[in-house]
Parts: C-alpha cells; structure tokens; sequence
C-alpha cells in the first residue's frame, strides 16, 4: 500500500513539472480520471480524463457500447454531453463525434485532457424505447444517491484499455461509497473527496460504486466479508433488517459451491425505486465479479423483497464461478464497443440460474415441491422462445435478431440444459459427477486469470466425462432439436402430471393474465408470454389483445381494478361482454365468468420409482 502511494505521488509530482510531462507516454502512465458529485447541474455530472503523451496526430475516445453480462447494445454514449479535448495550453482541440460511443480528437499530440457531461439513464427510462436496464443504468440525485455504474460515467482511449485508472471523486458531506473498488485514499469529509484505482480499464467497469447516507450492514462467511448497502429513498428499509435473511441465503451457497472461493469480499449494492422520478423498468440485478447491483420498488412488501434479493442475489453471487472463474477468452478480453460474443451464455447464464435454484433445495432453503414447481415453471416458460433455436447460435448472436429477442431463455431454457445435463451426469457415473463437479473441475483447471478457447470447450468437457454428453451438446445445445425433459426427469423417477388448478379470473396468485402498457397510454392488454386461464380462452382472448370494455364499462387501469376486485365475487355463471382491439380490428366477445383455471402440468414422484432412480433423487437432492 506504501509503496502503491508513493507512485502516485511520484506521478503527481512529475505531471506538476510541465518540462517532465513530456516523458510520460500514454501507455507507460495512469489515466487520471475526476468526477464531481459535488457540483452537479441539471442531473448531470462532470467527468474529465487526464491520459499521458501520445505520439499520433488523431485518436479515439469510447464510452462503452454494451458492457459484460447485459447482451444487450445500450450505446452509453448517448448520455453524454459537452465533450470537449483541450491542449496543454488550455485552448481547446478539434473534435469529430464518429457515433453516439466514438469521439475522434485531432492534434493528440498536444492533448492535456478530456471532460463532458454525464446524464444518467434512469431519469430517461419513460422516455426510450429500449431503455437500459436499471441494474446497468445510471442514477443522479443531487446530494442524496449516486448510482455509479461507471461504463456510464468513465470511457477509454484507443489501446488504452490495459493501463491503469486513479479516479478521484468529489463527493458530497453525509454520502459514504460502497465498492469492490480499490480505494487509495479514504473519503476525507474536510476535503470533500476519495481516491481509487484499477489496473485496467475492465476493473474500472467492473467495480460499481453506490454513494447515499450510511445504511450498511456486514458480516463474514468464512473468509469472505460480505457488505449489503442499501439505498432506500423513503427510509423503508434498512440494511440490518435485510441482513439476516441475506446471510443464510450467502451461507447456504457457500456450503453448495465447497471450496470454489474466487473472492474475498463481496459487495451487494441494492438500489430501491420509488417508481416516479428513479428506476422504473428493467428491475433484477447485474453480476460483477465480486458485487452485484440490485434495483427493485420500494413499494413491494417485505417478504417480496427478501425473496426477491435471495433468488437475484443468489444467481449474481454464482457468477464467481462462471464467468469469473471459468470464462473464454471473448470474456477475458471484451471488446466494449465491438464485442465478439462467446458461444457459452448456456454456462455462463443457465448454470448459474440452475444452481441459484439447485442450492435453494440442497440447502433446506425451499421444498422439493418448490424446487419441482420452478423447474416446470421454466419448461413453460422457455415454450414462449424458439425452442429450435440453437443455443451456442444464439449466444455467439445474441445482440442481433432474432437472436436478441430470445435473450431471456437463457434463464429458462438454459437452466433445464444444465439440469438434464446433470441428471445425465448422476446416472453416468452412478451418482458421482455432476454439474457442480464439473465446474469445480472447470475452476480448479483455469481460474480468473486463464481464458478458455471458446470452440473447444465441449471437447473438453466431453474428455472429462462421457461421450454421450458429446452426443447431447451437438443434439440439443450446438444442434436445434428440442429437449424431452420427461427423459431426464425419469432418470430419478420423476413425471409430469397434468391436473387443473383454480385461478382467479384476471391473476394467477401474484401472476396477472393483464398488463398495463406505458407506451400507448397505459392501455390494458392480455399478456401473451404466459398460458391464458380458460376465462379468456372460453371467450376467445388472446395474448395482445388490448381490453377497451367489459360489460360496457370502458377499460382504463382505475377501471380495471374496480373489475378485478369486484371479480372475487362473480358467479359462474354471469354474463361477460369483453370489447378488445386486435391490431386494427374491435372484437367483441361473449360469454359467461365460469370456474377460472389453468391445466398445468406438475412433476410428481413416480410412485413406480426404481431404488437406483430414488437414489439419484436423493443425491440430487441432497448434492454429493
């Protein structure tokens, strides 16, 4: 730590003596970077980068185009304002804007440093299309909260995304900073600011840092310090009343994952939405390699919110198995403005689902009833996506259609890849390998630092196991024919049942048939990412049907309330008139309420269950 200050000290020094700054090229120095939470106008925060000498006539200034873990092309850049390079001299230096991302600085040989605006995206979330997803997103509000996800904040330089960052940060009395970052200089309340430091650009982004008034709480799992700070608007919620519930769900996976221990902190930043004037879509949480950023309402019950942070939460923290410590090298050396995509989201997103559900059932977290519901529930899930589509095609596309449009399936059908892989695993080797053993392996063979090639992964994986995995990756993950999911359900006798469950008329429990779409004036339409009950079916809805009356009362959403509530009452057989819009045709629809229900099937044990396929159950039950 010493002699880590004293550099930058020593760097400090020298780029005070103008005759000495010469000798400091742009790939041998730090970039010195300034942000100003202090000072904020607008919304929107100043930024400014300080690089060494270059040696060329033009270069190129990014922010990111799309960041790890997001599959997604939220082009950054469009955030920023008032990009200005200036001269050694003070004056300032010709500038040509290439894209939203790229700025192209002439005369960079006379380049002292950048600066611009940063306007953060949450405010923005009602106004886009394709808003960025608030995990990923950026928040500022002046003297209160600063969500720093700094691939909105921080850009790089061409070729310069190997040498270090210093970034000091001004920051406003009564605001303290949760982050994995490397901190050099601690937060002085007199000074006003705090310093930090990555040794490439990747750790910059890598590194959230949530500013607010203290309302953290820690604790230890075995050699790892967890910090939970929580960032709650209207004082709803505290850390320590979080804690609790955060630490059995932390403890439960450390005891699953063994001695896989990628991290010795972990931070979680958890950022709760008002719904008005912050975050207001796109809630669930982004992984980083040893923290993660939660957003979700503040208006959702307690129990929600335990609930809510134990299955995000959980799914992030596995993250430092894959892709931290077992990733390609598309991964080690992302590309920000021009990824190349890996072939792998299967292991990098569906290993990391099954497990945050798999160690929920091995640890006495959840039921196996529960465990069973959520594996059916993603099997109807993922039968809203192509289930032709090959996943590595996909994955290697993802940010393109029609591959992007299916992104979600990584969660649902991407778990049930790993679950049938490792059923295939226990019956291969009469209960001795599994998914877990394999990533273990996985882990012990790469680590953070070693990339494997992309292309030959599935070999290996095969020579460490049993050709018909080989048989089942080219079917059902490199190749385009569907799984049965029946035939790896029966492996630990297993099968699925079908059995009609009652509804209401309008949700299922806490799961609505109808949504409210804000882009065409909070029109009512039926959902059509879900199976309808055989109230809309018996009427002839359909998913995307937007709902204009019902029984001649128009449809706004104080109406529709007023209807689902008055619907607790309704006898079956009641008259139901229901208007709806159907593209560019009004249908009406006729009727009776009925007996609201869905035919679902759930799995069940087969009560003609081998003692070898129990035995596999119970070890997959139970882990190894």
């Amino acid at each position: 730590m010493k002699r880590l200050v004293l550099f930058i000290s020593l760097v400090a020094f020298l780029y005070g003596c103008g005759a000495t700054k010469t000798a400091l090229t742009a790939e041998n120095t730090s970039i010195r970077t300034i942000i100003d939470l202090v000072n904020v106008n607008e919304d929107r925060v100043n930024v400014s980068l300080d690089p060494g000498v270059f040696t060329r006539e033009h270069i190129s200034f990014y922010i990111p185009k799309t960041v790890p873990g997001t599959y997604s092309a939220d082009n950054y850049g469009k955030y920023i304002e008032n990009f200005k390079a200036y001269a050694y001299d003070g004056k300032e230096l010709p500038v040509t804007q290439i894209d939203e991302n790229t700025w192209d600085i002439s005369d960079a040989k006379n380049l002292d440093k950048v600066s611009y605006l940063v306007n953060d995206t949450y405010d923005t979330e009602r106004e886009v299309k394709e808003a960025v997803f608030s995990p990923a997103g950026t928040n500022i509000v002046r003297g209160e909260t600063f969500m720093l996800n700094l691939h909105g904040f921080v850009g790089y330089f061409h070729n310069l995304k190997e040498v270090p960052y210093e970034i000091s940060i001004a920051v406003p009395k009564g605001l303290t900073s949760t982050t994995s970052l490397t901190k050099t200089v601690a937060l002085d309340q007199t000074a006003g600011k705090e310093v930090f430091r990555a040794n490439r650009y990747f750790e910059v982004i890598d590194n959230p840092i949530l500013y607010a008034k203290p309302n953290t709480a820690t604790f230890q799992i075995n050699d790892i310090t967890v910090n939970l700070s929580v960032y709650s608007p209207n004082e709803v919620y505290s850390a320590l009343s979080l804690k609790a519930s955060m630490e059995q769900m932390m403890r439960g996976q450390k005891a699953f994952l063994g001695n896989i221990d990628s991290t010795k902190e972990y931070n979680i930043l958890l950022h709760l939405s008002t719904l008005e004037s912050d975050a207001a879509s796109g809630f669930g949480a982004l992984e980083h390699h040893t923290s993660t950023v939660v957003v979700l309402p503040e208006q959702m019950r307690k129990e929600q919110i335990v609930q809510a942070m134990v299955d995000v939460v959980s799914h992030e923290f596995f993250h430092i198995v894959t892709p931290l410590s077992v990733h390609s090298k598309e991964v080690q050396f992302f590309d920000f403005n021009d990824p190349k995509m890996s072939a792998h989201l299967w292991m990098y997103e569906g290993t990391t689902e099954y497990f945050a559900n798999l160690f929920q059932v091995q640890q006495g977290l959840i039921s196996e009833e529960a465990f069973y519901k959520r594996i059916m529930d993603k099997i109807d899930n993922a039968k809203f996506y192509d289930d032709s589509m090959s996943f590595t095609e996909m994955s290697r596309n993802i940010l393109k259609e029609p591959y992007a449009a299916n992104y979600e399936n990584v969660y649902e059908k991407g778990t049930l890849i790993n679950m049938a892989l490792d059923l295939m695993l226990l019956e291969l080797s009469e209960g001795e390998k599994s998914v877990l053993w394999l990533m273990k392996e996985l882990s012990n063979k790469y680590g953070k630092d070693t990339p494997f090639e992309d292309d030959l992964l599935i070999n290996e994986i095969v020579a460490m196991t049993y050709p018909e995995v080989k048989t089942f990756f080219d079917t059902h993950v490199v190749g385009n024919t569907p799984i049965d999911y029946n035939i790896y359900l029966e492996k630990v006798g297993l099968t699925n049942k079908e059995k009609k469950e009652r509804t209401g008329y309008f949700l299922n429990g806490d799961n609505p048939f109808i949504d409210v779409d804000p882009n065409n004036n909070d029109a009512i339409y039926i959902r059509d990412d879900i199976e309808l009950n055989s109230f809309f079916r018996d009427l002839g809805a359909k998913g995307g049907d937007i709902i204009k009356r019902i029984n001649g009362v128009d449809i706004d959403i104080e109406a529709i309330r007023l209807i689902a509530r008055e619907s607790l009452g309704w006898k079956a057989e009641k008259p139901i008139t229901m208007v709806v819009q159907r593209g560019e045709e009004e249908i009406i629809m006729e009727g009776t309420a009925g007996t609201p229900h869905l035919k679902v099937l759930k799995i069940r044990e087969d009560e003609n269950a081998t003692s070898d396929q129990i035995r596999l159950r119970n070890i997959w039950m139970n882990g190894l």
